[in-house]
């Protein structure tokens, strides 16, 4: 592995913005420091539930939840759903940033009780709609317990798989031999984990589809396949039979196809549904209809 390296670390961290070369897709709006850059209100629609998010793993498995639990007959659980642009830095509108400190997708605001209730983080989402509408999370102790371990592992795991290997695989501007090998590890690791238990359990919690399996699926699904960040072929050498035996089942139900599709803005204009305000939409408003 080469070691050509002549970066010494400053004694006191300073923030430079990336000069001419080094910048990657989301550099113009990274910085140190967290609140608003600019006034900005979000847009509220006529359901209980308003979701701001985008199609990105983390966003699907709440765009999942939601359809799944409407396919069980929770009327309850009707949403919007409005696209916020990352790229664009819209995660840092006053409104925003008053429902989710943090500035990140996906972010909840419940809006059926007395007064709006923020719900940020896609795992506390996952976890609210779960104990909200009583679907999704086993009721039985040790299958609760396993639901939520798997839960928190992939909260916990992914870092290393999105910020880690997905960055300085693909977005970071300068390929870091040691970087990538690092988090190349590491996201086949997690690969190896998921199959040895999946060998063992048609779901992540045993024989129930669960919230566990929602927050699994969009990462390591598509790592799986090869889809994401362009690294199938990079990320060869092992076969994980269980783990695509897992996601070709979840990728067949009808909830997580439609789920897939709200928010998302990459891909077959199909297979994109911007924003999401009713179930009509999927027939009415993808991309490919909007454009014609």
């Amino acid at each position: 592995m080469s070691s050509n390296n002549d970066y010494i670390p400053p004694k006191v961290w300073k923030w430079e913005k990336p000069r001419a070369g080094e910048e990657w897709r989301y550099s113009g709006v990274n910085r140190p420091v967290a609140g608003p850059t600019h006034d900005a209100e979000l847009p509220v629609g006529k359901h209980p539930l308003q979701l701001y998010s985008r199609g990105t793993p983390n966003g699907v498995k709440v765009t999942v939840m939601l359809e799944e639990l409407l396919a069980l007959g929770h009327r309850g659980a009707e949403y919007d759903a409005w696209l916020i642009d990352i790229g664009k830095g819209e995660q840092f509108g006053s409104g925003f940033v008053e429902m989710n400190p943090n500035s990140k997708i996906p972010t909840l605001v419940d809006r059926s009780g007395a007064k709006p209730r923020r719900v940020f983080e896609s795992g506390s989402i996952l976890l609210y709609l779960a104990e909200k509408f009583g679907a999704f999370l086993p009721s039985d102790l040790d299958k609760r317990t396993e639901a939520l371990n798997w839960l928190f592992w992939q909260m916990g795991s992914t870092p290393y798989v999105g910020g880690g290997f997905g960055h300085f695989y693909y977005y970071a501007p300068v390929k870091l031999e040691y970087a990538i090998n690092r988090f190349a590890m590491e996201a086949k690791r997690l690969l190896d984990v998921l199959d040895r238990h999946l060998g063992e359990h048609e779901y992540m919690a045993g024989d129930e589809y669960s919230i566990a399996d929602m927050a699994i699926w969009p990462w390591y699904g598509s790592l799986a396949q090869g889809t994401q960040y362009d690294a199938g072929e990079f990320l060869q050498g092992q076969e994980y039979v269980h783990v695509m035996r897992w996601t070709k089942a979840i990728s067949e139900r009808p909830a997580v196809k439609r789920g897939r599709m709200v928010n998302r803005t990459t891909g077959d204009p199909a297979q994109q549904l911007h924003e999401r305000h009713d179930a009509s939409d999927f027939a009415t408003k993808t991309q490919d209809k909007l454009t014609k």
